[in-house]
């Protein structure tokens, strides 16, 4: 006889996850491995010799920049000196400042602050992250893409996006070399939803570099950092040679972020027995080092990895965490889906939805979840009413703003209209009335009519051919009677020029305002500080559109 209570429980979607028992040897381990460093620190002359119980001729690569680039020497001995768990209970509590607690993880080793973290508990970390993250008023960034790389809907979906409250929108490719019609896309439909949202193109990193320079992007994020040595050099790549790539950003006045996190040197097979919060941990440290002024980590696209061990979830949250000590913007990932159950892929997110994170999703799909290629995120477009919801149950500023149908349509049709005007002047394929008035009203790219994919080829690879930049975007726009939208696009590329936006957390609201952790710090130190859903943000939160009047009753 079978339990019918367990064949019941069998079916429910949460066993239809794969869970995996810890294996320390190969790193299937999310936290407090046996094999983990203890902390040490030995300065000889201005210059660190012992990084946690390495000696320098036995650095390995990360170590040497690490101990090069990514601590802070001044105070060092002290820093180190402090109990874990007195720094731990700093960050808890609210009368010691955030810039204390900043200085003192800045010199410590990548052992000293996982020791840290591994102190605490879920509710402690949350706890932190409510004081720690860099900027004082948190933010949400989509995934605007589609299977057939419809430009269209690409523009319909970004201007959707944005007018829900999304301060940065990413697309990428199915076909690569559809690459540049999907950024122009995104960049124009971005605007027409509301004016200053960031915009990138992931791809490979020479492309995605040549897309920004030329004004096609404002900001890149997937530029990726390991933990181990073996995982770098497999890449052809060292911390020195993503610190290039970095400094190359900046200097065209491009912001841009690092993306790490659990799991990936477990899944690429050379993770060296440690825990995957440790590795996490050097490449936050090598993302200091060099000078980047964000990462985007919380596991990511490996997230199937510490989701299967246990206290998976728990490290994921610490690498954000350990990047907001670091005073590095923290796009907290809540990215690729991972999980059959809707209970537990919510139970993921509140860590970094209920205390807030410089981007609580860097990766909420704005479509459904069939047109993501990113191989699907936590969220979809279906999901945007639960999360509106749910950021109105708990008063809580979770990025977006509920918004209505009659609201959507508008700007849907505007995004249409003014890229079927762009591809007009820049002479590529037409965009028909028929796809304007689809891409209007569509859910996904179930509901749009087909595109010549060939031509459409051919004319993307023309278009790099020919050299056309941002500037020509302007002109297109105000050519065809779309001057507002080319007032945006223009916004935008002035800022590469004042590189205002390169600061920690920086974005943007609708008058090109920058709002970073310069001018808007994270100032909470208790109850009644810091950032609160209050007013203008609360009035907005709240009305959702099927709330009833009871006096209209």
């Amino acid at each position: 006889m079978k339990s019918k209570r367990f064949e019941v429980l069998s079916q429910r979607p949460v066993n239809q996850d794969g869970y995996v028992k810890e294996w320390v040897e190969e790193g299937f381990i999310a936290m407090e491995s046996p094999q983990d460093p203890k902390p040490s620190l030995v300065i000889e002359g201005g210059r660190i010799v012992e990084l946690d119980g390495k000696h320098r001729e036995d650095f390995d690569l990360i170590d040497t920049f690490i101990a090069n680039y990514g601590i802070v020497l001044d105070g060092a001995q002290q820093a180190m000196s402090k109990d874990s768990k007195e720094i731990a209970n700093m960050m808890l509590t609210p009368s010691v400042p955030r810039e204390e607690i900043v200085k003192i993880c800045k010199s410590i080793t990548p052992a000293k602050m996982l020791e840290v973290v591994c102190s605490m508990n879920v509710v402690e970390m949350m706890q932190c992250m409510q004081k720690m993250r860099a900027r004082r008023t948190m933010a949400n960034q989509a995934h605007v893409t589609n299977v057939n790389d419809n430009p269209v809907q690409i523009a319909a979906d970004a201007a959707e996006g944005a007018l829900r409250g999304f301060a940065e929108e990413e697309t990428t490719v199915a076909v690569a070399r559809y690459a540049p019609l999907n950024a122009i896309s995104l960049l124009v439909g971005s605007q027409c939803g509301r004016p200053g949202v960031l915009t990138q193109c992931s791809l490979e990193e020479a492309t995605e570099l040549e897309l920004g320079m030329r004004g096609f992007t404002a900001y890149a994020e997937t530029i990726s950092v390991y933990g181990t040595e073996d995982v770098f050099t497999d890449g052809d790549d060292t911390p020195w040679s993503k610190g290039f790539l970095a400094s190359a950003y900046a200097s065209r006045g491009l912001k841009m972020r690092f993306t790490s996190g659990t799991g990936s040197e477990v899944q690429m097979g050379q993770a060296e027995g440690k825990s995957m919060l440790y590795l996490e941990i050097r490449c936050l440290y090598i993302t200091k080092g060099a000078g980047v002024q964000g990462i985007q980590n919380g596991s990511v696209s490996c997230i199937g990895i510490p989701a299967a061990v246990p206290s998976g979830i728990r490290a994921v949250l610490a690498e954000n965490l350990v990047a907001a000590m670091l005073d590095l913007e923290c796009a907290s990932s809540n990215d690729q889906t991972f999980s059959h159950s809707d209970l537990r892929r919510t139970a993921r997110t509140l860590m970094q939805f209920a205390p807030g994170t410089d981007f609580i999703c860097s990766g909420y799909s704005s479509t459904p979840n069939y047109d993501n290629m990113f191989a699907g995120s936590n969220w979809d477009a279906e999901d945007y009413d639960d999360w509106t919801v749910i950021q109105r149950d708990l008063k809580v500023n979770g990025g977006l703003i509920p918004a209505r149908e009659e609201e959507v349509v508008e700007v849907r049709n505007k995004a249409a209209r003014a890229l079927q005007a762009l591809f007009k002047s820049l002479g590529l394929p037409p965009i028909t009335d028929q796809e304007v008035e689809a891409a209007t009203y569509a859910n996904g790219s179930k509901d749009m009519p087909p595109r010549d994919k060939v031509a459409d080829i051919k004319a993307a690879q023309d278009l790099l051919n020919r050299g056309v930049t941002g500037v020509d975007f302007v002109k297109g726009l105000a050519k065809e009677g779309h001057t507002d939208v080319a007032q945006s696009v223009l916004s935008l590329l002035k800022q590469k020029i004042t590189g205002d936006y390169l600061q920690t957390s920086a974005i943007f609201d609708r008058d090109f305002n920058v709002i970073s952790a310069i001018n808007n710090r994270n100032d909470y130190q208790g109850v009644g500080t810091g950032y609160r859903v209050e007013g203008e943000d609360w009035e907005r939160i709240k009305d959702i559109p099927n709330a009833i009047d009871p006096r209209d009753i």
